[in-house]
């Protein structure tokens, strides 16, 4: 639910999401990858105890 919702108005998350479809893969691997990628920014802001910054790369 939550990696739908960052699809939606996380702009990196939405970039990556535009990316993969746009190569031809399917809604749920872009879903997919939206969770890991959604789990590892989480995963990053605890480790470093830090405010979430945004980079699209």
């Amino acid at each position: 639910m939550a990696a739908i919702v960052a699809g939606q108005f996380n702009h990196s998350i939405k970039a990556q999401k535009s990316r993969l479809l746009a190569k031809g893969k399917t809604k749920m691997q872009a879903l997919g990858a939206a969770m890991r990628k959604l789990a590892q920014m989480c995963f990053g802001v605890i480790k470093n105890q830090t405010e979430y910054q945004p980079q699209v790369t």
